[in-house]
């Protein structure tokens, strides 16, 4: 079982704490936007005198709002096709458990959310990875990758839409591309839809708006990043597939109910307006915007515009990001301040990638945002294993910030 990838270097950052060092937190997507208040008081204020186990598959009041909330976004969703999950990785690891048998395999876009590997180990399946590359803004591969690497063991395609790590959002034509050779080979598409609602240049498609999900696609969802409730630790698993339901909720019973408290608050949430993101959502664009603007303009430093979720994926002219990322902690500080971050070796599933790279979380207040991006400009120009950067034709592909 794997180390996370995002908080390895956590023992590095306590200890640089204790020493009375500033350490900004972008190595891992807790955001600091508010958890609605409302929300948050429909939980203090609950009638409880016990607090039970619920139906399996969670309480029918808050499944029924839950679909009225994928309704709205255009979903064909009933509560009979939602099961609330302990937290989008409950959701994630059911859906393995699920749709794959011990040896089977998942076909995967890397660089990818790196607990993914976890789960597949705790599953017993085994990760095919298609590679995506840097110079192409982490975009999706040729379908013709993904086809090369199915064989008779293959029973899915996994993808996280919005990406985690990479921010990319996919198209209704790559979508539907996917589903269609999903299609062709009888498998699933699972799809990670825990950011939905941060798409900053384009609408938003979930793998349910497309004609034909209904035997094929299952969604893993989760209110952390929606209403930053992390610690609630509720998700769904979300399928019309009525088969794979069944079959889901077998493992659901195993560990009986989901948090009865969290739905509490997930299901005020869902009341709710559409206008409530509004806010969340232009705070997290303009940290954004932010962000690939300091970091396109650090030498050697080569960064895509990520369109959604709250993360970038960067090449940094290191030599290795781990080595790095420990010596921020241990030897470098700029007015007593810091930074960590998330190596990306931990995003691949082949052997060599990402030593390079880094997975940075924009989830501060700008303020703090800006002070650790300072104290990155300054580190890469002082850290001893600094490189060559990249060459420029692959630097030049890289898309950039745009008005």
């Amino acid at each position: 079982m794997p180390v996370s990838p995002f908080r390895k270097l956590a023992p590095y950052a306590e200890a640089a704490r204790l020493q009375g060092k500033v350490v900004y937190p972008l190595n891992i997507g807790q955001p600091d936007i508010e958890t609605p208040p409302a929300a948050v008081e429909a939980m203090r204020n609950a009638d409880l005198r016990v607090l039970g186990y619920s139906h399996g598959a969670g309480t029918e009041s808050y499944r029924r709002k839950l679909a009225t909330y994928y309704q709205r976004a255009g979903m064909p969703v009933e509560f009979e096709h939602i099961m609330v999950t302990t937290g989008g990785s409950e959701a994630i690891l059911f859906a393995l458990l699920t749709c794959l048998n011990p040896g089977d395999e998942v076909i995967i876009q890397e660089p990818f959310y790196g607990t993914y590997t976890a789960f597949a180990i705790a599953a017993g399946v085994t990760i095919v990875p298609v590679t995506a590359h840097i110079e192409d803004g982490f975009a999706l591969p040729p379908l013709a990758d993904f086809e090369r690497v199915i064989t008779e063991r293959t029973r899915a395609i996994l993808i996280c839409n919005p990406s985690n790590p990479t921010g990319y959002v996919y198209s209704r034509a790559e979508l539907e591309s996917i589903l269609s050779l999903c299609k062709a080979h009888n498998l699933y598409l699972l799809s990670d839809e825990a950011y939905r609602e941060f798409c900053y240049d384009a609408p938003y498609v979930s793998a349910l708006n497309l004609t034909g999900a209904e035997e094929h696609v299952v969604v893993v969802d989760t209110i952390s990043k929606r209403y930053s409730a992390c610690g609630a630790r509720v998700g769904a698993l979300v399928t019309m597939n009525k088969d794979v339901y069944m079959a889901a909720f077998r493992f659901a019973q195993m560990r009986v109910s989901p948090p009865g408290l969290g739905m509490l608050l997930a299901e005020a949430a869902t009341d709710l307006p559409d206008s409530y993101f509004d806010d969340s959502k232009a705070e997290y664009q303009a940290r954004r915007d932010l962000t690939v603007a300091r970091l396109q303009a650090m030498p050697g430093v080569v960064c895509p515009r990520p369109g959604g979720a709250f993360y970038v994926l960067a090449h940094l002219p290191v030599d290795d990001t781990e080595e790095f990322g420990r010596w921020l902690l241990e030897s470098f500080s700029h007015e007593n301040q810091t930074l960590m971050l998330s190596p990306a070796n931990g995003f691949y599933q082949t052997p060599g990638l990402g030593q390079q790279e880094v997975r940075l979380a924009y989830v501060l207040n700008r303020t703090d945002l800006a002070a650790a991006l300072t104290c990155l400009e300054l580190a890469l120009l002082a850290y001893p294993g600094r490189t060559a950067p990249l060459p420029a034709m692959v630097a030049d592909a890289v898309p950039a910030l745009t008005a």
